[in-house]
């Protein structure tokens, strides 16, 4: 799981730095369209041509286009607002999965110390978005990194949205490399498709763009997620989102370090309580057998 968050929170890292050379919405639809072509041998090989008769066709459908609009906020967003910003708004994901799931389905009802979680994550956005600092950056880049932060949570909306679709419909007891491929080949077409509308798709294959584009196909797009559902089959998944958390503090850490971006304080505060929140949100029954054995 450290593993996977380190991968994680380098995707837009790495999206960044060969910006110049491939736009990010180019660099998701390339290493998408390898994710889906990957997939689709494995899919075929294992269900043939009941893959396409068992009703999971529609929701698929829905799912890959919240997918692709998910990404393509994010490829977006990251023109706008740095990688660091991105890693926090768009893991607000969670927040928004445990609102739907908690209206569409009984036994995901929230508890108090949920909601007070939900409270405490909107108070860190809204932090993170009206508090700003001295930097440089915050005066002379501000309307447009506040849309890009925009986005970034608009990306984290749709991946809870995501979520919750796929719990509620069929998708639920498909395959996770079938829900998998119909995440990437939606967004392959899509993602592809407005690159070329916008003139987004002109490749400069220089060695840093082809190791990017290869880094986020075979171990973003591909190996990591399918990692992600094995260990969900495996381990509590409440655990696990604990644990995920730390893809953000990764983001941040690699945008500091690697890309040279500014941390300013109000966005700093914000964060910290944003990921407070996502893990009172994700982690409550945790968090209460914690309270219990400590009273006991």
């Amino acid at each position: 799981m450290l593993v996977l968050c380190v991968c994680w929170g380098f995707q837009q890292i790495a999206i960044k730095l060969v910006a110049a050379d491939i736009a990010p919405i180019m660099q998701i639809g390339l290493r998408s369209t390898f994710a889906a072509l990957v997939l689709a041998v494995v899919v075929w090989r294992a269900e043939g041509l009941r893959a396409v008769r068992d009703g999971t066709a529609l929701p698929g459908l829905i799912v890959g286009l919240l997918f692709a609009g998910e990404f393509l906020f994010v490829a977006q967003g990251l023109l706008l607002t740095t990688a660091s910003h991105m890693s926090v708004f768009l893991y607000t994901a969670p927040i928004f999965a445990a609102l739907g799931l908690h209206w569409l389905l009984p036994e995901e009802r929230m508890q108090p110390l949920q909601w007070l979680g939900v409270a405490v994550a909107f108070g860190g956005i809204a932090v993170a978005f009206l508090v700003k600092g001295d930097a440089p950056h915050a005066a002379a880049g501000a309307p447009n990194m506040l849309l890009g932060d925009a986005m970034g949570l608009a990306a984290g909306l749709l991946w809870g949205a995501t979520t919750v679709a796929i719990r509620a419909t069929s998708l639920s007891e498909a395959a996770p490399s079938k829900t998998l491929l119909y995440q990437m080949a939606v967004a392959a077409v899509g993602l592809l498709a407005y690159a070329a509308a916008t003139g987004q798709h002109v490749i400069h294959a220089t060695q840093a763009a082809i190791l990017s584009v290869a880094f986020q196909s075979v171990v973003v797009a591909l190996s990591s997620y399918l990692a992600w559902f094995w260990l969900l089959r495996r381990y509590l998944a409440s655990r696990l989102s604990i644990l995920s958390f730390m893809t953000p503090l990764f983001g941040v850490s690699f945008g500091v370090l690697i890309l040279d971006e500014p941390l300013d304080p109000g966005f700093a505060v914000g964060a910290v309580l944003v990921l407070i929140g996502i893990t009172l949100v994700s982690g409550g029954e945790m968090v209460r057998e914690w309270v219990r054995r400590r009273r006991g």
